[in-house]
């Protein structure tokens, strides 16, 4: 993904085109692979979104349903208009989710409210999303694009380096015990300090202006 190689990209927006967010692969596409493990693997979206080193912002809009929703799943931040729904459906069609579906989902909203979604099937539309702590924030009908632009221009005025081991110390600690999650974010901070962001990050504090960080 050539968001992980640029350098001067310092967050990335994932964004749709028309009404809806993402409905899916379509089940052709689906049976055309379903004996083939390496070509599913192909179909993988989220998890090469969840492998971005750098923030990652979602703008949701109508429907992210099956893998549109896992997809905004992998994403840190997620920001829904008025008009998104989010559905996991694949239960309905004897199927199951199968790009991180299960695992990111209850990580975000607890494993009794994922279990309900994931085999009742059901819909639910932005604000139960909120309340689920699914979506960071809900916006008006056809704001989400810019709302989540606005929210990734704040983020990108920190540091680089201190955004992409802020979200490796929270990934990783995550997936680890406490005391597993406490060493790393010592590690990291140790190696924080010894760039040159860090330095300039202390420069701008005391001077009292606005950092000029470059990613070293």
């Amino acid at each position: 993904m050539e968001a992980r190689q640029n350098r001067d990209v310092w967050v990335v927006v994932v964004d749709a085109l028309g009404g809806d967010f993402c409905a899916g692969t379509s089940p052709d596409s689906l049976r055309a692979v379903s004996q083939d493990s390496a070509r599913l693997d192909s179909l993988r979206v989220a998890r090469a979104i969840a492998e971005i080193e750098k923030p990652v912002v979602c703008a949701i809009q109508g429907a992210a349903r099956d893998q549109g929703m896992e997809i905004a799943l992998a994403c840190d931040l997620r920001v829904a208009d008025s008009t998104a729904t989010f559905s996991l459906s694949q239960a309905l069609f004897g199927s199951m989710p199968w790009d991180g579906g299960t695992q990111r989902l209850p990580r975000l909203v607890g494993r009794s409210r994922a279990v309900e979604m994931l085999l009742t099937g059901r819909e639910i539309e932005s604000g139960q999303a909120l309340e689920y702590g699914l979506v960071n924030e809900v916006v008006g009908a056809g704001e989400a694009a810019s709302r989540a632009m606005e929210l990734a221009s704040d983020i990108a005025r920190h540091g680089p380096i201190a955004l992409r081991y802020l979200k490796e110390a929270v990934n990783s600690g995550l997936d680890g015990t406490l005391e597993r999650g406490l060493r790393l974010e010592a590690d990291l901070s140790f190696l924080l300090q010894s760039t040159d962001d860090r330095r300039e990050g202390i420069a701008s504090f005391l001077e009292r202006r606005r950092a000029r960080y470059g990613g070293e």
